[in-house]
């Protein structure tokens, strides 16, 4: 069960790392990055941040990188925005969520696609058969 002041902490900790990501490192190996969730440990001295990144697997490996490359710096930047007893150790980790939203979604559009298909050939299907029941004639 996740405690209050651990969500809190995690949520704080989401918009301060957001903030010094976007402003303050400036690594050019980090490149669009979106943190999707922090975990906090119940004694608040870790914090797993999951991040996702945009690009090719290449530039998500570099990203990853130069994201471990700056923990400490990123760790002393969150030290000096927030007030808790111990600045939390920062962990990153690749979280691929919006990546599989992404997928689903293609494949949802993919297959709404192939349905309208096979309803507009059922569709002409039943035309053409009701056109040859009457045998082509008008009925009166």
């Amino acid at each position: 069960m996740v405690k209050e002041r651990d969500r809190r902490l995690g949520e704080l900790l989401k918009e301060e790392i957001s903030d010094i990501l976007r402003r303050e490192v400036r690594d050019p190996r980090i490149g669009f990055v979106s943190i999707t969730e922090v975990d906090v440990s119940g004694d608040l001295r870790h914090a797993k941040v999951f991040v996702s990144v945009m690009g090719d697997e290449q530039e998500k490996q570099d990203t990853m990188e130069g994201l471990e490359e700056a923990t400490g710096y990123i760790r002393s930047l969150v030290g000096d925005r927030i007030t808790v007893y111990h600045t939390p150790e920062i962990i990153f980790r690749y979280d691929d969520s919006i990546e599989h939203g992404i997928h689903i979604s293609q494949v949802i559009k993919e297959a709404r696609k192939e349905d309208k298909k096979a309803m507009r050939e059922r569709q002409n299907q039943e035309n053409a058969g009701q056109q040859n029941s009457t045998g082509g004639k008008e009925q009166s």
